[in-house]
């Protein structure tokens, strides 16, 4: 089959090779799935960039997330999940083979039914964005009537945030950089919108909520956020924060402040989230899709002899919404 895979960290052009390795055969509990499309994250990039760590694995096929079909079960597996169209998660995380290839064998439950209205590219963008979204959002307690703010509502997991968040019942505001953003947050369905270099984030918060502040604040970026978190964050909310610019990032508190407002922080990273916390986030994210709620932006999708292309564009940042690989 085609894959694309590298053998050294590096840049993409320099390290990313696509050519022809074996068809994997699904051991017990697992299943093969022909990839559709495959979705690219920031972790696909650190890993092959050696961001935190080294190569695991002499060879390895990058991205995590992707959407296609089943195609063949190992034991322990039913044979009536072959045809079954699927949603992909955490392919590569332990494995040396990722969801960059015409095939991947993944444990069972990593394999999400896709509900029959939602495409492969939408399936792809699912994975580590949503996962991550709704473990900040829901892991202190449902959003119903809940005020919550998303920093960069126009990012991959910003997206995310927004759209569970209003599925789920509740107010979102979220902060942008310019009209394309905003028009990005506005078509996920934000209910304020503020643009961070226009605006105060906490005086536009503040006065939108009475005072009142929010209760839970995704953030991609608190350690340059915090003081703001702080000011928007009503008595005994929770700031979930999920990306650092650098792997020895570190963070300052004013603790006696934190206390008397009784935060809350979350650091989420979603390969370490407990399995019954994936298995409810599934559940509701296949309820959201089934619903027509979820429909994320897609801002680049290319084939998979692309895929240095791919890898360059989400790394310059010059994407405005998911990037793919279709394999056709």
């Amino acid at each position: 089959m085609k894959a694309v895979y590298y053998e050294r960290q590096g840049a993409a052009r320099d390290v990313l090779v696509l050519g022809e390795v074996p068809v994997p055969e699904p051991g017990p509990g697992e299943v093969r799935v022909r990839v559709y499309v495959s979705g690219l994250n920031p972790t696909d990039v650190k890993a092959r960039t050696g961001f935190s760590s080294s190569m695991a694995f002499p060879r390895i096929v990058p991205h995590q997330d992707g959407a296609g079909v089943i195609d063949a079960v190992g034991e322990q597996v039913s044979a009536e999940r072959i045809g079954e169209r699927v949603w992909i998660y955490e392919a590569q995380h332990g494995s040396a083979d990722g969801t960059a290839a015409e095939y991947v064998v993944v444990p069972s439950l990593q394999a999400v039914t896709l509900p029959e209205n939602t495409s492969f590219d939408i399936g792809a963008a699912l994975g580590i964005p949503a996962l991550t979204a709704h473990h900040c959002l829901f892991a202190d307690g449902e959003l119903r009537g809940r005020r919550v703010l998303v920093h960069g509502g126009a990012g991959v997991v910003g997206t995310a945030a927004i759209l569970l968040a209003k599925w789920a019942g509740a107010w979102v505001a979220t902060t942008v950089a310019g009209e394309m953003q905003a028009e990005v947050a506005r078509a996920n369905g934000a209910d304020l919108i503020i643009d961070r270099f226009e605006e105060n984030v906490a005086d536009v918060v503040l006065l939108a909520t009475d005072g009142a502040g929010v209760e839970r604040i995704v953030d991609v970026n608190v350690k340059s956020n915090l003081d703001t978190d702080l000011r928007c964050l009503a008595q005994g909310g929770v700031i979930s924060t999920y990306a650092v610019d650098g792997a020895e990032d570190a963070l300052s508190l004013p603790m006696l402040k934190a206390m008397m407002q009784g935060v809350v922080l979350r650091f989420v990273y979603i390969y370490h989230v407990p399995d019954e916390a994936k298995k409810a986030a599934i559940t509701d994210i296949n309820q959201c899709l089934a619903a027509g709620a979820y429909k994320p932006r897609i801002g680049l999708n290319l084939v998979l002899d692309r895929i240095a292309e791919a890898h360059e564009a989400l790394e310059s940042g010059r994407v405005l919404g998911k990037v793919l690989i279709s394999n056709g």
